[in-house]
């Protein structure tokens, strides 16, 4: 469970996220973890779970399964 750091300032987390299986998941997660304040990008991807997020400085994890559970699905953690 680490984050990487990709520029100066940002902070780079995967996370692993249950039910995803098409495009209109990869959005509703994808959706909801944008609103979240400091992050910059989220790239959700349902072949493997795993949703990448980029912000300024890292993310509560709770705040992240809180809008991974409003865009109905499972947050399993980091990976």
């Amino acid at each position: 469970m680490t984050a990487q750091t990709d520029t100066p300032g940002s902070v780079t987390a995967v996370y692993k996220v249950s039910g995803m299986s098409c495009g209109h998941c990869e959005g509703a997660v994808s959706g909801e973890i944008s609103e979240l304040p400091g992050v910059s990008s989220v790239k959700a991807v349902a072949s493997t779970g795993e949703v990448t997020v980029v912000t300024a400085a890292a993310l509560d994890e709770e705040a992240v399964r809180a809008a991974v559970d409003e865009a109905g699905f499972e947050l399993v953690g980091r990976v």
